[in-house]
């Protein structure tokens, strides 16, 4: 898996992934293609991309990351990927490098999920994510980095 920019032309994969409700089922509804388009320019094309592209290592658009400021010292990692992917492992090989991003950076890693979803939860614990209670709804498990 290749972690690159969001660009323009990622916009109908994008919209193919956080359209699906099995995707989006312990996040928010899906996506409308007016709201992915509002999504990718905000969070994706910014000068400081709150998500980025994941490719597959044939160039295919598989989902994407999650990896901005949580706190001032932490990075929030996650993804979303395209259902074919799933169960593949390859949240976890995208949770470890951000990991190490993060780490390189001087900060933790925060994880947050619905508590309904125990793939998440499970890949934050094998991860050495400690649990640290609730936010708005949402699990929060930080890796202390140092």
């Amino acid at each position: 898996m290749i972690i690159r920019k969001m660009r323009e032309s990622d916009l109908m994969s994008l919209y193919e992934i956080i359209s699906d409700p099995d995707v989006m089922k312990y996040i928010e509804e899906p996506y409308t293609f007016e709201k992915t388009e509002q999504f990718i320019r905000i969070a994706g094309l910014a000068e400081s991309p709150l998500i980025y592209a994941v490719e597959n290592d044939e160039g295919a658009f598989a989902g994407y990351v999650i990896y901005h400021d949580y706190d001032e010292n932490a990075m929030e990692l996650g993804w979303i990927l395209n259902k074919e992917y799933w169960g593949k492992g390859y949240a976890s090989i995208l949770t470890k490098e951000l990991m190490e991003k993060a780490k390189q950076a001087g900060k933790d890693s925060v994880i947050e999920c619905d508590p309904r979803q125990t793939i998440t939860k499970h890949i934050a614990e094998k991860n050495v994510f400690k649990y640290e209670g609730e936010n708005g709804g949402c699990d929060i498990y930080r890796y202390r980095s140092h």
